[in-house]
């Protein structure tokens, strides 16, 4: 249980300081890899929440739209005739989101040999040369890894993916909580809960593409914008600086304290390890 827990902060640590969410799927991936998995099993467990994670937004970013309109990504957008740069932007980050995420679910459970073909093809390359046998190896892993994972029981995924839309629900009910606790005149209707829950998941979306890690300061100037129709200015930085505390800033300053002595702790194991040979 403390081992789930360190790797859960480790990995919520790799995402708070790279660009996007697959920037942080991609350091995380390099944790597990120290954490005595086989570099095979971490792309594969990384490719799995990835697809897992698509999946969620494949099902809720439909169903916000139909049940609380366009008005669900900004205050102003109403009809497809007020889609601004904002709205535009969303779409096409939701359309790279699902590529990316089919291109890995038809890769892991369908076509596992085109992911070692691609290894095998970065291996030709001169650059990648000196990792040739690696890449190679590592490709023909990830399609044992993946005839294992297809062959686990429907159950598995079926807990795999309640566990993944529970986190995701959980981590945007945050916007809703920290609201209603600061304004007391924004109604507390179902209509309001879930209009405030679908912008939070609507500005992530955006938020995502941002350049900075953990898209840091985009995200704090995004808030008042998004949130314009509930939040006064007066209290907008105060709402948002309370947001960004909770979800970005615990999981920086806890991987602060977390990660060196994790790292310590892999060195002095490959030490000892070293030692003994």
């Amino acid at each position: 249980m403390r081992k789930s827990a360190e790797l859960i902060f480790i990995w919520e640590f790799a995402t708070t300081i790279s660009p996007t969410s697959l920037g942080g799927s991609a350091v995380a991936m390099i944790f597990l890899s120290l954490e005595r998995l086989k570099t095979a099993r971490a792309v594969t467990i990384v490719l799995y929440t990835i697809v897992l994670d698509t999946f969620f937004f494949v099902v809720s970013v439909p169903l916000l739209l139909t049940i609380l309109g366009l008005n669900v990504i900004r205050p102003e957008i109403f009809t497809w005739d007020d889609m601004n740069g904002y709205g535009i932007t969303f779409f096409i980050v939701f359309a790279i989101m699902l590529t990316y995420g089919f291109i890995f679910y038809y890769g892991l459970f369908h076509r596992p040999d085109q992911i070692k073909k691609l290894m095998a093809f970065f291996a030709r390359r001169r650059i990648l040369r000196r990792y040739k046998e690696k890449l190679i190896q590592t490709g023909q892993d990830i399609e044992n890894s993946s005839r294992r994972l297809r062959a686990k029981s429907p159950d598995l995924h079926i807990k795999a993916i309640l566990a993944t839309f529970t986190a995701w629900i959980f981590k945007f009910a945050l916007m809703f909580c920290i609201i209603y606790a600061f304004i007391d005149t924004v109604p507390r209707t179902l209509y309001h809960t879930f209009m405030i829950y679908g912008r939070y998941e609507t500005m992530w979306a955006i938020t995502a593409a941002s350049p900075t890690p953990g898209g840091s300061g985009l995200a704090e100037y995004l808030f008042g914008g998004f949130y314009s129709d509930y939040v006064p200015l007066s209290l907008a930085v105060v709402v948002a600086f309370t947001w960004r505390i909770i979800a970005y800033y615990t999981y920086l300053m806890a991987g602060v304290i977390i990660v060196p002595a994790w790292i310590r702790k892999i060195y002095n194991r490959k030490k000892s390890v070293n030692l003994g040979e």
